[in-house]
């Protein structure tokens, strides 16, 4: 069974930054691809960025290129999220999910096409 925990939240000022990191067990790291998505109460589910373990090709939202980067770190099968230069409008709850994709071909910013969620992490950027 995939399990994805989600960590690195927390209240930060505006101009700051995070990282989130997204642990992952219970699958075979490199023939999976994580995404990192957000949610605000009353608004859908937005995708961020996700990456293909097996090649490390990613895909960016065109509202996060710049300030949004997705990392892998294979020695602890996790995903990170690095934020940079955080603004009030960046508050929201950040879920990173897992799709099968060993030959990174499926890059998606899509909540359908991810199979298995963490239980999220709050961000939370004061101005």
């Amino acid at each position: 069974e995939v399990h994805l925990v989600e960590s690195g939240g927390g209240l930060v000022q505006a101009g700051g930054s995070l990282r989130l990191s997204c642990a992952a067990s219970g699958l075979t790291f490199n023939d999976y691809r994580i995404g990192w998505f957000r949610q605000v109460p009353g608004k859908e589910r937005e995708g961020l960025a996700c990456i293909a373990n097996g090649d490390r090709s990613t895909l960016y939202s065109d509202s996060v290129k710049g300030r949004f980067t997705i990392s892998t770190d294979y020695a602890k099968s996790a995903v990170h999220l690095q934020i940079n230069s955080l603004k009030p409008e960046d508050t929201a709850v950040y879920y990173c999910a897992a799709d099968y994709d060993p030959y990174g071909l499926d890059h998606s910013l899509s909540v359908r096409a991810y199979e298995d969620w963490g239980q999220g992490t709050q961000v939370t950027v004061s101005s």
